[in-house]
């Protein structure tokens, strides 16, 4: 895959259709080239994609039943946009068509503090729902960085720092409102907690990218707000020493709801980019929550099990205001790594292996990096596994990006090996769909595209992206595929 993806032949919407999107729409659909160009690019590294032939604005389910519909009828894609944010081209318009933008659907519909439970439009962004719950004792856990929309959330199966204590969207997410290729309306799942009445189609729909159907409205679980929050920073010899901190601390039964490494080169830049004085070593990042008490207990209890591993510096705060700033520091890791080099791109990598093996992949992963001289951050969800490169580049020299794309195969190649994932939670858009086939074998990437056919028979929901076209054709072969089947 270059770092210019081929522009799709420039054939716009056929006239009738776009005479009718201007009589059903009005103001809220547009062709306008600095409207398409927002909605043709997301925070992937992929460039010169060709933008979407048209935006419209989505204000109800009526909307997008009745868009849906007309694009139906022409056999035109569709592309769900929320906030942006996505990190694997799952935006862009490889193909052309509509992008759906559901941002002003973002009502927060109903709270239910009884059940704990919120039902929220798509466009709802976690730190809105958030905001919403203030006063109710409630909060909702799932935090991937990025303002992300809860729909976006939801078709990524997103997580982020949490999840180690409260889960991702899969655990989340109780039931959904969906409109489906042909413009009908489907309800998945209950607000129960349980259910065992037939298919689990909400799980089914959490993670499917926007290639199943468009969510409408998102039924979540709500957790309590703890009574108390500490953060802990931790510093360390070197990776290994944080891992094994790391494998510990969960072994030992530890409630412990965030727990991240970042690597000494990765501090560094946080340091520059968010003006901290941290420790430039391997460091953990943690959160207890709890009541005073055992908030306090776990932090000593921590403390002492990353002193076994070389811990140290261990320092901890119930401030919220420095929680706050160490956290938003982590959430900034990203950028300060693209500020590190001007002009510069990530191709973001997203492994999640079995905690035991987390150490080896990592380590291996560093060696490579650094052999290469290819310039990288590093963060990781230890808890649960999940870490991410950042690799560096400039997106108009090719030779970096195929650098960094033979860095990602031999990582993901590696993680697979290790029983692990391509991906642990930002989804597999249009940069991991040859990765799915390593992962899941092509036995299990036909199943799903008999799945995407029954849902979608002329295959216009957000096409070009999980699977790669139709049945019988093999994945997308790189030109340094022969060499990653295996790390040396």
């Amino acid at each position: 895959m270059n770092d210019r993806m081929t522009p799709a032949p420039d054939q716009g919407l056929p006239a009738p259709l776009l005479a009718e999107l201007q009589t059903r729409f009005g103001p809220r659909f547009s062709t306008a080239a600095a409207v398409r160009e927002q909605h043709g690019r997301d925070e992937s590294s992929f460039v010169d994609v060709n933008p979407p032939d048209a935006v419209v604005f989505a204000e109800d389910v009526a909307d997008v039943q009745a868009l849906l519909a007309l694009a139906g009828r022409y056999a035109v894609p569709v592309i769900p946009f929320g906030a942006g944010s996505s990190l694997e081209g799952h935006l862009l318009a490889v193909r052309g068509g509509i992008s759906l933008d559901v941002s002003r659907m973002n009502r927060v519909l109903a709270i239910d503090t009884a059940d704990m439970t919120a039902t929220v439009q798509p466009g709802v962004t976690r730190m809105q729902l958030n905001q919403a719950l203030k006063g109710t004792g409630l909060f909702f856990p799932v935090d991937p960085g990025a303002d992300a929309s809860i729909g976006g959330m939801c078709a990524t199966r997103a997580s982020g720092t949490n999840a180690v204590r409260y889960g991702t969207m899969r655990e989340n997410v109780l039931a959904l409102q969906v409109v489906t290729a042909a413009g009908e309306i489907v309800h998945t799942g209950t607000r129960a907690r349980k259910s065992s009445a037939g298919y689990d189609l909400t799980r089914l729909m959490v993670g499917s990218e926007g290639t199943l159907g468009v969510f409408t409205e998102i039924v979540v679980r709500l957790h309590p707000l703890p009574e108390a929050q500490s953060a802990a920073v931790c510093s360390f010899p070197g990776i290994a020493d944080a891992v094994g901190a790391a494998i510990d601390i969960v072994q030992s039964g530890i409630p412990i709801a965030r727990m991240e490494l970042i690597d000494a080169n990765t501090v560094r830049m946080v340091n520059r980019y968010s003006k901290l004085d941290l420790r430039e070593e391997p460091m953990l990042l943690m959160e207890f929550h709890g009541t005073p008490a055992s908030v306090r207990e776990q932090a000593e209890t921590v403390e002492a099990l990353a002193g076994e591993h070389g811990g140290a510096a261990f320092a901890w705060a119930t401030d919220p205001e420095a929680r706050s700033r160490l956290w938003t520091a982590r959430h900034h890791a990203y950028f300060a790594a693209i500020a590190s080099i001007p002009g510069c791109r990530a191709i973001s990598t997203d492994t999640c292996v079995p905690i035991s093996r987390l150490a080896e992949c990592l380590l291996e992963s560093v060696r490579e990096a650094d052999e290469m001289g290819v310039p990288y951050s590093l963060v990781g969800h230890v808890g649960d596994g999940n870490f991410h490169f950042g690799y560096l580049i400039d997106p108009h020299k090719p030779e970096q990006r195929e650098r960094a794309e033979l860095l990602n195969a031999r990582l993901v190649a590696r993680a697979i090996r290790l029983d692990g994932t391509c991906s642990g939670e930002h989804g597999i858009g249009m940069h991991k769909m040859d990765f799915l086939v390593q992962e899941a074998g092509l036995p299990a990437v036909e199943l799903m595209r008999a799945i995407k056919r029954v849902f979608d028979p002329q295959n216009i929901l957000n096409p070009g992206k999980v699977l790669w076209g139709a049945a019988g054709q093999g994945a997308l072969r790189r030109s340094w595929a022969t060499s990653v089947a295996t790390p040396p």
